[in-house]
């Protein structure tokens, strides 16, 4: 038996298909099987509230051990997990290839995808997840929808909370009328082909939430290829299916997944890299997808085609160098680096990528915001999501930075919120920004200068 940690993590594909996993019974005794390793370890035991529940459960048996804990229990601890998959990544010495074969994420995973079959995935919960469609209807009504959800609508937002589960405090995304996909093709960015990567080619996946909650996100990166030359389209088929994906809806992210890439499959032919603009989405097409649809060729060419997009301007500047014309920005900068795109194991790209900026001063934070997509928004999980992301809050306020940002918006909108209990609990007057922009944002404000 090998030493646990010394070989890279390897995922297995997803047997979805299988009937075998939907059996209870196996998924129980895998479910004891992995637990138990849990037990003996325990090193994860401050990483998120999944591994404290599971130990309380343990601890608090009668005979302190797995085998007397019931297995209806094992739902609160799988009702904790964000699928974040730092568990897998970054802590667990006993993951694939070792023999142990733990994979916490993809059994909380199956556990849920049990629960999906059965029908037990709430109505609500299942609207939640149709971000497509949420993000069109509400966008035709975005100024009404937007004052609806404000959290200081003390008369709305209670309404919501016992609607929706949302919690009543949570800040949620807003709504625009013109998605990204209308507004790339007005042709405002004009394009410097003697720029020195002239000579590539991408399509933008424009993703949900830059699409319909904040296209100014892809307004940005879209400027910053145009500045370097390269040529772009921007496409948006359908959701990746991250929200179906956290429920256990996996026939459906499958769907997506064959959709979009069958979309995307010409594109790449003609010699288009693929760039997606939040890493949940990129880390979706780069391994959820082909670990879902192994034997689909076109999932797996879309897999070796994508990029993030903080990777993408990354490379270009290792590359061919980017266009010049950044100006220094006045004051330092915090970074956090989302769980999403720590799991796609490409480095500290968005650090990178401020890095280029000249005379950067830029300060990295590198825990748990504690949102966890929609999961930290949840009645139920909104205040355990701030006591997750309160490090992140309390490193970023001891920084007192100029500019907080992070490549998951709803991430930076949670630790703003986390900096603002801080504050108030400790009657303490920091400096908080109304808003934790996406680290290109940065790279776009540097750009424009004096303009911006």
């Amino acid at each position: 038996m090998s030493e646990g940690s010394l070989e890279a993590p390897e995922r297995h594909p997803i047997p979805w298909q299988d009937p075998d996993f939907y059996n209870e019974q196996k998924l129980d005794h895998e479910m004891r099987r992995q637990f138990d390793i849990c037990h003996g370890c325990r090193r994860c035991h401050n990483l998120c509230d999944s591994f404290p529940r599971l130990f309380d459960l343990i601890d608090e048996s009668e005979s302190m051990e797995l085998d007397t804990v019931d297995s209806k229990d094992f739902k609160s601890v799988v009702d904790a997990c964000t699928l974040c998959d730092m568990c897998f990544l970054a802590k667990c010495p006993y993951v694939p290839p070792h023999e142990f074969n733990l994979d916490l994420p993809h059994l909380m995973l199956r556990y849920r995808a049990v629960e999906h079959k059965k029908g037990e995935t709430d109505l609500m919960t299942r609207q939640i997840t149709k971000t497509d469609r949420n993000g069109k209807l509400a966008g035709a009504i975005a100024p009404i929808a937007n004052w609806a959800t404000r959290t200081e609508n003390k008369l709305t937002r209670p309404v919501l909370e016992s609607v929706t589960g949302v919690d009543k405090n949570a800040a949620v995304p807003k709504f625009h009328r013109k998605p990204l996909t209308a507004r790339a093709k007005t042709g405002a960015f004009t394009r410097n082909e003697e720029a020195p990567a002239a000579a590539r080619k991408v399509v933008v996946y424009a993703t949900c939430f830059v699409n319909y909650n904040d296209p100014e996100i892809g307004e940005d990166a879209l400027e910053i290829l145009a500045r370097n030359g390269v040529e772009v389209e921007v496409l948006h088929p359908t959701c990746c299916g991250m929200p179906k994906l956290e429920h256990g809806n996996i026939a459906d992210v499958a769907k997506a997944a064959r959709e979009v890439a069958t979309m995307f499959k010409p594109w790449i032919e003609n010699g288009y890299e693929v760039v997606a603009l939040t890493p949940s989405c990129s880390l979706m097409l780069k391994f959820e997808w082909p670990l879902i649809l192994p034997d689909d060729d076109d999932v797996r060419l879309l897999s070796s085609a994508t990029r993030d997009i903080s990777e993408y301007i990354v490379d270009i500047a290792k590359t061919e160098g980017l266009a010049a014309g950044m100006s220094t920005l006045d004051g330092s900068i915090a970074v956090h680096l989302s769980c999403h795109s720590r799991a796609q194991n490409m480095g500290q790209k968005a650090a990178e990528l401020l890095r280029l900026i000249p005379d950067a001063d830029v300060g990295v934070i590198e825990r748990c915001s504690g949102h966890g997509g929609s999961w930290g928004m949840m009645r139920d999980n909104f205040e355990t999501g701030l006591k997750i992301g309160r490090p992140s809050a309390r490193k970023v306020i001891e920084k007192a930075p100029k500019y907080v940002v992070s490549e998951c918006p709803l991430a930076g909108a949670h630790i703003i919120q986390g900096m603002e209990r801080l504050a108030e609990k400790e009657e303490a007057s920091p400096q908080i920004p109304e808003h934790a922009p996406h680290p290109l944002q940065l790279i776009a404000k540097s750009y424009r200068g004096t303009q911006d």
